[in-house]
């Protein structure tokens, strides 16, 4: 059964949760994060995905690329530990093949493009050019830590961030940038994507982390280091938007990292988000975002709350 999202209860005041990121405007803040909800319409059977502000679909690349060896995920105290290596079928064969049928669902869509240079990230966005009007921005992911690594991801350094997005301008759509929670001065690299082009960050992904067998003595995963993502990175999230906004406060923010309730929603716009996404929640529970969505909606009408603005940044002195 598909869980139909529901913004008013019986005999309360309707709640507004429409946002604004950037160019975007989206009926709700409440999206899917990229490389959790396939790339597709996997989660249209538990989900209203045109209820959804929109589906982030799974990093895609220029080209087909296969991904890490297995095992891919190991599970963890909290949350997960991946080392899927953003394998996908490249950007043409997705806007073919899976694209149509999430569009069918009535989603707005949420394409999200990767590389290992900047020509992969210009070709990948090129792709996209022609792709149809539903698909309303691009999330330039320059930030996965299970397939670059330290030295070599792009958002560990402000100008390799820069290009990424000046690249990624090829696809003629709302850019929004998604950035590492593994530098020591994120809002320098926030700053540098704002200037070159982005409209929002999406703050966080995942953590850098290892997990080791006590028996084999070697790494749990096939790509030995992988992302930490769930609960457990929550707070590195919450901690990530308010710093940036803070010192950015004009910088839209997507908060995404740990949201598995309608008050981790509510903490990530109160530190300044003007839309979250849900990620790993789902793997555990596929209609979580759905659940989400309507927890925060109920959480705003419990505190008399008639629109996102009385909330967004509300944590902040002012």
């Amino acid at each position: 059964m598909i869980r139909r999202l529901a913004h008013r209860g019986h005999g309360a005041s309707p709640v507004d949760l429409s946002t604004q990121v950037g160019s975007v405007r989206l009926p709700s803040p409440v999206m899917t994060a990229s490389g959790t909800a396939g790339h597709g319409d996997e989660l249209a059977r538990y989900v209203d995905l045109a209820g959804l502000g929109a589906v982030v679909v799974k990093s895609l690349a220029a080209d087909p690329w296969p991904g890490n060896p297995a095992p891919r995920v190991h599970e963890t105290p909290a949350g997960m530990l991946n080392s899927v290596g953003l394998q996908g079928p490249g950007v043409p064969a997705w806007l073919d093949h899976e694209l149509p049928p999430l569009l069918r669902t009535g989603a707005r869509v949420v394409a999200s493009i990767w590389g290992t240079s900047i020509d992969d990230y210009g070709r990948a966005a090129q792709a996209l050019a022609d792709a149809p009007a539903e698909v309303i921005a691009v999330e330039v992911n320059v930030s996965c830590p299970n397939h670059h690594d330290r030295d070599r991801m792009f958002a560990h350094s402000p100008a390799s961030t820069a290009a990424a997005m000046e690249a990624a301008s090829a696809c003629g759509r709302p850019l929004w940038a998604k950035l590492s929670p593994n530098v020591t001065d994120l809002v320098a690299i926030a700053a540098a994507a704002w200037e070159a082009g982005a409209e929002a960050v999406t703050l966080i992904n995942t953590v850098m982390g290892l997990a080791l067998d006590p028996e084999t003595r070697r790494p749990r995963l096939g790509g030995k280091g992988g992302g930490l993502s769930g609960p457990a990175i929550h707070p590195v999230a919450v901690r990530a938007v308010y710093d940036v906004h803070a010192a950015l406060p004009d910088l839209p923010i997507i908060g995404v990292g740990g949201v598995a309730r309608g008050v981790d929603a509510v903490e990530l716009l109160l530190a300044g988000a003007n839309a979250v996404q849900v990620g790993t929640a789902t793997f555990a529970d596929p209609r979580a975002v759905g659940r989400v969505s309507d927890e925060l909606a109920s959480w705003c009408r419990a505190h008399d709350v008639r629109s996102l603005g009385d909330v967004i940044g509300g944590a902040h002195d002012r």
